[in-house]
């Protein structure tokens, strides 16, 4: 038996500023929060790889040509944030760029794409570079590719 997953019903993050970031995008139907701190973020709700349920996080993002791109950096910590895990085990994912809510399917760069792309997410956060120097494992870049 197939269940029919709840993308309008994700966990959303712990208290603290992210949870502060994804309500005030929520509650105002995306016409605040897409832009913070000089750049723009959305959010992605993934599949929980456990729990089997949607979970969402706000990132930060870049945009080319009809996809999306995210950066999952975790800060330069050395393991992979648990939404990159999440999406890797299940590639389709709903995100939220402004007032707009779209299925797609996420999939890591490939070294060509992520060495493409690269400069454009550090033109929307310079710190990932930095992120990287703190890092042994090469961070990946998401391809967001929403379907038609």
């Amino acid at each position: 038996m197939t269940t029919e997953i709840d993308w309008d019903n994700p966990i959303d993050p712990k208290p603290g500023w992210t949870l502060d970031h994804v309500e005030l995008y929520v509650n105002s139907g995306g016409t605040e929060g897409q832009f913070w701190r000089d750049t723009q973020t959305l959010l992605l709700t993934t599949l929980g790889r456990v729990s089997g349920k949607p979970v969402r996080t706000p990132l930060i993002y870049g945009e080319d040509k009809g996809r999306y791109f995210i950066v999952a950096s975790k800060g330069g910590a050395p393991e992979d944030p648990l939404w990159y895990r999440n999406l890797s085990a299940h590639p389709e994912v709903r995100i939220q760029v402004g007032p707009e809510i779209l299925r797609a399917t996420a999939r890591t760069a490939t070294s060509a794409e992520r060495a493409q792309y690269w400069p454009l997410m550090v033109g929307h956060w310079p710190a990932y570079d930095e992120y990287q120097t703190k890092t042994d494992r090469e961070i990946p870049i998401v391809v967001i590719e929403p379907h038609a």
